[in-house]
């Protein structure tokens, strides 16, 4: 499976079931997993997006260490695509509000916990290594991207 065909399949997975478990160190190198509702966007293979509130804990982790890793998978657990790169805090209105149109649909749950809309950051992933596996068949592939 080639890099095209990975990224095919991390779009596919999103589209479905909109969820993915962000990875990331705290200041103390404790390692810490969550929920989060990232995006991809046409045309920018090699990032993916989610939001955050610059007060929460996770914006402070990745901002003192920004390698982080997600875990995507299918709804059947027939596909899973691994993705590690580097995080970087974004806080451009620009950028806010093109991601929030891709993704504000799926922030039930942030809107919830994050009431203040003003206050929010783009978290942006830059894919440095893709990996695709499908567990039923033992196909496995995997590709440096940055």
């Amino acid at each position: 499976m080639d890099k095209n065909s990975m990224f095919a399949a991390l779009d596919r997975i999103l589209d479905k079931s909109k969820a993915a478990v962000l990875a990331s160190v705290d200041q103390e190198g404790k390692p810490h997993v969550r929920w989060m509702t990232p995006v991809t966007i046409r045309g920018r293979d090699g990032f993916l997006y989610s939001v955050t509130s610059p007060g929460f804990e996770k914006a402070m982790q990745v901002a003192s260490h920004p390698q982080v890793e997600w875990m995507l998978q299918s709804k059947s657990l027939d596909e899973i695509v691994t993705v590690r790169g580097t995080i970087q805090v974004l806080d451009n209105p620009r950028t806010k509000a093109e991601i929030l149109e891709s993704i504000g649909g799926n922030l039930e749950v942030f809107w919830r916990v994050n009431q203040d809309q003003s206050e929010l950051v783009v978290l942006e992933t830059i894919i440095e290594e893709i990996l695709y596996f499908k567990p039923l068949t033992g196909e496995h592939a995997k590709a440096t991207v940055a």
